[in-house]
């Protein structure tokens, strides 16, 4: 049991989790980098580069819920393991992709094995450090290791893609993968709710349905046309498959999204900060990977150099935000994070950092020092005060968030990237095409900003406390 390990196994069970975390956060952005290399071997579009990022994302986003209460089902550790194997046989897939469809099918298999990684393992971190502030500690370490793998992503991709070619950046993560494997099977020890919730199969399909179309029809558009059948289409699929969420998921006794969380102020932010937060990453990583390549002619390497500010800010400063959330809470690293990241893409939306590397380099400082202190407060609220029984549903809704932001900043951003560019002056048109993207950036810094603050003050506990009333019966009931 978790309460009878000792410090020191708790801590290497926290530095297995991270491992886990490391490889599936690297591959979220690691292979920005690499995007010109393989539309040049692959002779890919706009939406096509979209589609090698996005279609990882978005199944990662789809399943983790439903991976996050299956381990509290049949086992934790049994699930983790199963991750890590399907990750790392997606992994090599993906280095012998033949063409762009087989890689994004392959990064489709990557992506249903990172499901299973990443709500479990915060799932196994909850129940492993019970201390709240101790637990608000491994958090921190967790959101340093998401936002070091994230940040440093485009570095790793740049060194592996000049010095190997672009299929390397997927073979870093079979030594980690077999490693993390290996040292689960010895000393993670397996974990189980004392009560399951039972598998939601409607909620589920409603849930891919909602994600799937939506982000088809942004990536879509620019292509075929905002106002196009097809884009109309999708777009009402995913209306309807909110309203379904929202109508079906309330009247079961144990859905797939527990919608009583969302009462919480501080738990519903988090959410939607997270939203926030990972768009905007996602969205700064794409524009800067193709500006720095495709505008300045960078070789990746270079390239990958110039995200290093942002990759150090995040190193040092998550780490910080897990010890300010554990000693004053989570309003302060929120309200830092908001404005050092409203700042960094307003630098480029309105001073044209592109054009100055002074202001440039600026600006990548700004934005890692804000999404390093972003994570921590993030995790934490979103499983402080629910049901430790449940700890891998509750953990599973903030990294859907994340996935979520990820996935619809790529597709927003390469939207409207993809609506002021003409292909035949790519590089000519990218600088003014790109000011509308930096607006939104700078947008979603501003909405972690205003939430941070809102959730975070007197109201929002208030309706955290009655949210944890409301919960008791169903605590009690699971123990």
């Amino acid at each position: 049991m978790p309460d009878e390990l000792t410090p020191r196994r708790r801590l290497l069970v926290l530095a297995i989790c991270c491992m886990s975390l490391l490889i599936v956060s690297l591959d979220n952005t690691v292979l920005n980098v690499a995007l010109p290399s393989m539309r040049e071997e692959f002779d890919a579009s706009v939406s096509g580069m979209q589609w090698t990022i996005d279609a990882y994302a978005l199944v990662l986003a789809s399943l983790l819920m439903l991976a996050g209460s299956t381990a509290d089902r049949i086992g934790r550790r049994k699930v983790f393991k199963t991750g890590l194997v399907v990750f790392t046989l997606g992994s090599v897939l993906c280095s012998l992709a033949p063409n762009l469809e087989a890689l994004v099918a392959f990064r489709m298999v990557q992506a249903v094995g990172g499901s299973m990684l990443n709500p479990v393992a915060m799932s196994i971190i909850t129940n492993t450090f019970t201390e709240p502030r101790e637990r608000a500690r491994a958090i921190g370490v967790w959101g340093g290791v998401v936002g070091i793998s994230m940040a440093a992503g485009p570095l790793v991709g740049g060194l592996l893609v000049d010095s190997v070619g672009w299929r390397s950046i997927f073979w870093v993560n079979l030594p980690v993968g077999v490693a993390a494997l290996l040292l689960t099977m010895r000393y993670v020890p397996e974990s189980r709710a004392p009560r399951p919730r039972r598998p939601d199969p409607v909620g589920q399909l409603l849930v891919i349905v909602l994600l799937g179309a939506l982000t088809y029809a942004i990536i879509e558009a620019p292509a075929v046309g905002w106002t196009s059948p097809l884009t109309l289409a999708f777009a009402g699929g995913a209306l309807l498959a909110l309203l379904g969420l929202l109508a079906y998921e309330p009247r079961r006794a144990e859905p797939l999204i527990d919608l009583r969380f969302f009462r919480s102020a501080p738990f519903s932010g988090a959410t939607v900060i997270a939203v926030c937060a990972f768009a905007s990453l996602a969205g700064f990583l794409f524009l800067s990977t193709l500006y720095l390549q495709d505008v300045r002619g960078l070789d990746a390497l270079p390239a990958g150099l110039w995200m290093l500010p942002m990759a150090a800010m995040t190193f040092v400063c998550a780490p910080l935000s897990g010890r300010l959330v554990g000693s004053r809470g989570p309003r302060l690293p929120l309200l830092i994070a908001g404005a050092a990241m409203t700042l960094s893409g307003v630098l480029f939306a309105a001073f044209e950092a592109e054009d100055s590397g002074g202001t440039r380099f600026a600006a990548y400082v700004l934005f890692g020092l804000g999404f390093g202190f972003v994570n921590a407060p993030i995790t934490n609220t979103a499983v402080a005060g629910m049901p430790r029984a449940q700890a891998g549903v509750a953990a599973a809704v903030a990294s859907t968030s994340r996935q979520i932001g990820q996935t619809l900043g790529v597709a927003v951003i390469g939207a409207v990237l993809a609506s002021g560019v003409a292909s035949s002056s790519y590089a000519t048109d990218f600088t003014e095409a790109s000011r509308p993207a930096w607006w939104i950036i700078a947008g979603c810094g501003l909405a972690v900003l205003a939430l941070g603050a809102l959730s975070s003050g007197r109201w929002a506990r208030g309706t955290a406390e009655r949210t944890a009333e409301r919960l008791k019966p169903q605590v009690a009931h699971d123990r």
